[in-house]
């Protein structure tokens, strides 16, 4: 059976009833739920399912009309930047698993991000390998104002209105590459460690070390768990294992005489990637290339 995967990323993480009813839509539409929990401090969502992909486009359109009613990001709080209430939508091809062709894939992706912009009047960028050569400057400069600084610009979005939506902002959506999404957390009162680390984090990948390579980190305080958290994304997890990196986190928080508390993965992982990712608590549902009957039983 041919399977897709999709990791949306939703602006809401204090809304207990809307991530249950998350969770019953992806199972109750026979998909393999992969992870969907939600941080309070984040204020954030993230939600991995797979399945045949007309129909995990389908589920997608039930959990945008059950978030869209909810969320306004004129209200939300949260430490995680974002630009819309479907703040980003990846598509990611399972190894072996998908029939379609890159072409046939993209074009669904482009009938769902219009139908998602002409339902919502919602703009909707493309990026990753659905990226077209409009946005690659653009793009980061969008994150970078987060929703707030949506609304002093007319945007170029590849489908929908070029003025934000007032309570939805943008979202971004392609198909890309896999990746590994991880935070690493400290019992520490001051976010300035986890900032200052993701900060060094990101020097070193801009000098080219190889241990790096396509790591992006951002330093951030979780006041509800009091904890500092080293929040990572591994983009070339072929390249760049998950241990050596968190060694290094753990080793500078020895230094400065801050506490490791967990590690934490985000998402889904690829078995091959287990054996160098020993500091990671992993769920066996987590592992996107796991036999179907392992993928159903999850560790607490």
């Amino acid at each position: 059976m041919s399977r897709l995967l999709t990791v949306p990323n939703w602006s809401f993480g204090r809304d207990r009833r809307l991530l249950q009813t998350f969770q019953d839509t992806i199972l109750c539409d026979g998909h393999r739920l992969h992870f969907c929990d939600s941080d309070i401090d984040h204020n954030r969502t993230v939600s991995a399912f797979s399945g045949p992909p007309e129909r995990v486009l389908k589920t997608l359109l039930t959990l945008c009309e059950e978030a869209f009613d909810v969320v306004d990001l004129n209200r939300h709080i949260g430490v995680h930047p974002r630009v819309g209430a479907l703040d980003v939508c990846p598509f990611v091809v399972l190894e072996n698993e998908l029939s379609l062709s890159a072409t046939d894939l993209q074009e669904m992706v482009d009938r769902f991000a219009e139908e998602i912009a002409t339902t919502y009047d919602l703009p909707v960028f493309l990026y990753e390998k659905s990226e077209r050569g409009r946005h690659e400057a653009d793009l980061p400069s969008l994150r970078k104002g987060g929703f707030g600084g949506l609304f002093d610009q007319e945007l170029n979005p590849d489908y929908g209105p070029v003025r934000a939506h007032p309570r939805l902002g943008v979202t971004v959506m392609g198909v890309r590459d896999f990746l590994i999404a991880m935070n690493v957390d400290f019992k520490h009162d001051d976010g300035s460690f986890a900032e200052r680390t993701a900060r060094k984090i990101r020097g070193l990948r801009r000098e080219g070390d190889e241990r790096f390579l396509g790591v992006r980190a951002l330093g951030l305080y979780l006041a509800s768990r009091e904890l500092s958290q080293v929040s990572l994304n591994l983009t070339l997890p072929d390249l760049t294992p998950v241990d050596p990196i968190v060694e290094l986190i753990i080793e500078e928080a020895g230094k400065a005489g801050v506490q490791f508390a967990e590690t934490e993965l985000i998402g889904v992982i690829r078995q091959r990637d287990m054996d160098t990712a020993t500091h990671l608590t992993v769920n066996k549902s987590q592992i996107v290339d796991a036999v179907e009957e392992e993928a159903e039983v999850s560790d607490p």
